[in-house]
């Protein structure tokens, strides 16, 4: 991953990295590994990861095929 300094702005650079970081789930990743997590819990979270993931899908497909284009208000 790499973040590049424009004009000695610092401040600037630690915050797009930190987005990158934000999106790419790292910040979440060192959160779970940080303590043990039973193997059956970590089966349930990540079924229940891919149920979350099915419905966005689904609902995003359903938007597309509807023509609605307006989200939540």
């Amino acid at each position: 991953m790499q973040v590049v300094v424009r004009d000695n702005n610092v401040d600037q650079a630690l915050r797009a990295l930190k987005k990158k970081l934000q999106r790419e789930g790292v910040f979440r990743e060192m959160k779970l590994r940080n303590y043990y997590e039973k193997p059956s819990e970590k089966k349930a979270r990540q079924k229940a990861e891919a149920i979350r993931r099915a419905r966005k899908l689904a609902r995003k497909r359903a938007q597309r095929e509807a023509g609605v284009t307006a989200g939540r208000r």
